[in-house]
């Protein structure tokens, strides 16, 4: 298996009960990408509660709070102990390649043979950044979520952000409290917010059984795996944080950033259908709830129904920006993130680099198997709570490959 982060250590874990002999990889040290490739402040978006991998549950005072990186990297590392996981730290895959009966891979420690392999080295390795990138005048600096930190290490002057998912809103938010100006370029969003009547929104995510859908269930399956992340903030206030939040701070709000051209950032005007979009999403999600709790059989102690205040649009929102003004000196990129397979040499990536795979079994290469991304098996597979149903799926499907020859399960 390749990757020693939640994911990995998880399905490690499902092998171990089978008593099948296996190996982790991992280029650096368990939960590599929460130690490194992390901004300062952040915390996990799920509730302590949720941080649950097979047969190891979070045991600490606040179930209900959410864990800083370093309390995140301890709870991975006390699971990898207790499951006793046989991870191999610092040693990076350099190619794999698909041999008779199974996979060669090679590796900057030497070079391991096996019939099956798992591919659990994450969904976020690299930032996506938009090719008019190039465009910036020299002046700007250009920054991802793995090079930014904290607002003390960008340049002095005001900041725009591009992209409106979990980490833009967020850092938009940090930035802004360190005293700059801040711009934040909307585009399509999830917008969520942290409690509803009463429970943290994604007690109700887990409960109503929204996260448990099935992916074979879900229609317009590759437009869901393609959804940002929701504007959720983990804070011991419990608190939401989306456009209206922002814009009341001070945040400036304005349309998918569409070009740069001519030293100028040039903004959507389709701003108002975008806020529309979202608070139609959020009310159908809450409306789901409320269906939900109107069929329990008994009272779950809820507050009544809620409903939020829309999204407010900005009167005349600016198409504009002059990036050679000296208003803004530094961009950041919330624009999302991809796998990084530069060293899997066998043919199963479509043509934008994601892996072609049927609920993390890839049939074009019979006993490769994925973990972690996004709507892998469900709704929550990308999340700490997920991944040991996916484990599990993922397992049957292995046994069923190893006991028939070459046959899947699953």
């Amino acid at each position: 298996m390749i990757g020693a982060g939640h994911a990995g250590l998880a399905i490690s874990s499902v092998l171990t009960e089978h008593s099948i002999d296996h190996v982790l990889i991992e280029r650096g040290e368990v939960a590599n990408s929460w130690r490194r490739e992390r901004w300062d402040s952040l915390r996990l978006l799920t509730p302590n509660w949720q941080s649950c991998l097979p047969g190891y549950r979070y045991a600490g005072p606040d179930p209900d709070g959410f864990m800083s990186m370093p309390e995140l990297i301890r709870h991975l590392e006390g699971f990898a102990a207790a499951s006793a996981a046989p991870v191999r730290t610092h040693t990076t895959v350099t190619s794999l390649t698909r041999l008779d009966g199974g996979y060669r891979v090679l590796t900057d420690r030497g070079e391991l043979r096996c019939r099956s392999v798992v591919l659990a080295s994450g969904a976020a390795n690299v930032p996506r950044v938009p090719q008019m990138r190039q465009a910036l005048p020299e002046r700007i600096e250009s920054i991802t979520p793995f090079d930014y930190g904290s607002p003390e290490r960008l340049p002095r002057g005001g900041v725009l952000v591009v992209g409106a998912s979990a980490t833009g809103v967020q850092l938009a938010e940090e930035i802004h409290r360190s005293g700059r100006a801040v711009i934040l370029a909307v585009g399509e969003h999830v917008r969520l917010p942290r409690t509803y009547r009463g429970r943290d929104i994604l007690w109700w995510m887990e409960h109503s059984g929204v996260w448990a859908q099935r992916y074979d269930q879900i229609e317009e399956l590759e437009r869901a795996r393609g959804l940002p992340s929701p504007q959720l903030i983990g804070t011991p206030e419990r608190a939401t944080l989306d456009l209206n939040v922002l814009r009341a701070k001070g945040v400036e709000i304005v349309g998918r950033l569409a070009a740069i051209r001519d030293g100028h950032a040039l903004f959507s005007g389709g701003l108002r259908n975008q806020f529309a979009l979202a608070d139609l999403k959020m009310r159908r999600l809450l409306d789901t709830f409320d269906e939900w709790a109107r069929a329990q059989p008994e009272d779950p102690g809820l507050a009544p129904a809620e409903r939020l205040e829309p999204s407010a649009v900005p009167a005349a929102p600016r198409l504009s920006l002059d990036l050679r003004s000296g208003a803004v000196r530094s961009i950041v990129w919330a624009t999302g993130f991809r796998p990084d397979y530069r060293w899997l040499a066998v043919p199963v990536l479509d043509r934008r680099g994601e892996l072609r795979h049927d609920g993390g079994v890839v049939r074009d290469s019979p006993g490769m198997y994925a973990m972690g991304l996004p709507v892998l098996r469900r709704r929550k597979s990308t999340f700490i709570i997920g991944a040991e149903d996916d484990a599990r799926d993922i397992v049957a499907d292995l046994l069923g490959y190893l006991a028939g020859g070459g046959r899947g399960g699953s």
